[in-house]
């Protein structure tokens, strides 16, 4: 029986082997493993590639929102409105300030957090708004900083699913005052290990990172914060040179295999993702609806195809927050209950995308209302 894994990253590194190599030997000779000209080129080139005038590396995803939202001050006590649905990093991150998550559902076309509950989700003690390019597809920015202005409000970018996708030509990344990313060995731009960084054009803000990021230290043994160890390595920041001169030709590739899921997946009961005319995404993941999705899961493994949930528990489901369990948020818990990735990579071939359309059209049981249509431009 044919096999279609979810993301196979053995085989994303089999074709890049080489330049892998060439970058770990560079590093290895170099003798310099911490802090050196691998992280500074990265940092320039990722900047540039983003559109924006500064870029911090760090040791992950969670870190650079963790640090981003420090150098904004934001503590004990602020609020920081947060999508209902997503990764619990987004949460996490706001909680370690000491700031209190303020959960907002999501657009059920795009499952991007809904401006307009955002609005109305604004208090006094509102600080910031962190919305998340949930799946690689960017959400209504010009929205919610029309938003975030008339509150005063900060808006930092949860891109860690989302880099190179453009959200009305601008790259995601810089469509608020500052950005997050995680370089997971599963994103769209992914380390051999872990990895983030902060993007901004605030000179402060990306000052304060790079202080915070190595111990609260400019100079060696001088400490001017209480900071932290989160640094991302040399290596890594190497083998991300290599990916990053593939990633507008490996996004593409997502978009065929996506194109082609969307084409042939019509009329077969379950709800597909919903583009907006102004955005265009990177597809991290490509992600359906259906009302019978475990059973179609189960369907699908019989069938070869691997596929994954994100996310089967919403942060406020989850026991670290057992104090938002009276919350009702039931866009989001249907979403866990309804969601299903489907295989998604640069190098899953168009003949295993066919498989998984066959896979899928062969299921005896129904989906959910289908919903594919591109959402109007009324910004």
């Amino acid at each position: 029986m044919k096999q279609v894994p979810f993301l196979d990253l053995q085989r994303i590194h089999r074709e890049i082997r080489g330049p892998l190599e060439e970058a770990f030997h560079r590093v290895l000779d170099s003798g310099w493993f911490i802090m050196g000209p691998e992280v500074e080129a990265f940092e320039a080139e990722f900047a540039k590639y983003c559109g924006v005038k500064h870029c911090v590396g760090v040791g992950n995803g969670l870190d650079a929102m963790h640090l981003l939202l420090r150098a904004y001050g934001i503590s004990q006590g602020d609020e920081v409105l947060v999508p209902s649905n997503t990764f619990i990093a987004t949460w996490l991150a706001v909680s370690q300030c000491g700031a209190i998550p303020v959960p907002v559902e999501p657009r059920s076309e795009t499952h991007n957090i809904d401006p307009d509950a955002l609005a109305a989700a604004i208090t006094p003690r509102t600080r910031a708004i962190i919305p998340v390019h949930l799946y690689g597809q960017p959400a209504d920015m010009d929205t919610i900083n029309a938003i975030a202005r008339r509150h005063s409000l900060i808006v930092i970018e949860d891109a860690a699913q989302a880099q190179g996708s453009e959200y009305k030509g601008r790259c995601a990344g810089s469509l608020g005052d500052a950005a997050a990313t995680s370089f997971y060995p599963g994103k769209n731009l992914g380390a051999l290990g872990d990895g983030g960084a902060v993007l901004t054009n605030d000179a402060s803000i990306a000052d304060k990172v790079r202080l915070l990021r190595n111990y609260g230290s400019r100079i060696k043994y001088e400490h001017q914060d209480i900071g932290y160890n989160t640094r991302l390595d040399e290596m890594q920041a190497a083998f991300l040179r290599v990916k990053l001169a593939l990633l507008d030709e490996w996004n593409a590739k997502r978009r065929t295999l996506a194109e082609i899921y969307t084409a042939q997946l019509q009329n077969t009961g379950l709800e597909l993702p919903s583009v907006p005319v102004w955005a265009n995404p990177v597809w991290h993941l490509y992600v359906v609806r259906s009302s019978n999705r475990d059973a179609l899961r189960a369907h699908l493994d019989q069938c070869g195809v691997s596929t994954v949930i994100h996310y089967p528990i919403p942060p406020h489901r989850q026991a670290c927050y057992s104090e938002y369990s009276s919350y009702k948020l039931p866009l989001a818990e249907t979403l866990a209950n309804e969601v299903l990735s489907l295989p998604m990579s640069p190098f899953l071939t168009e003949q295993e995308a066919s498989h998984v359309v066959e896979a899928v059209r062969s299921f005896p049981g129904k989906g959910g209302k289908q919903q594919n249509e591109p959402l109007p431009d009324v910004h």
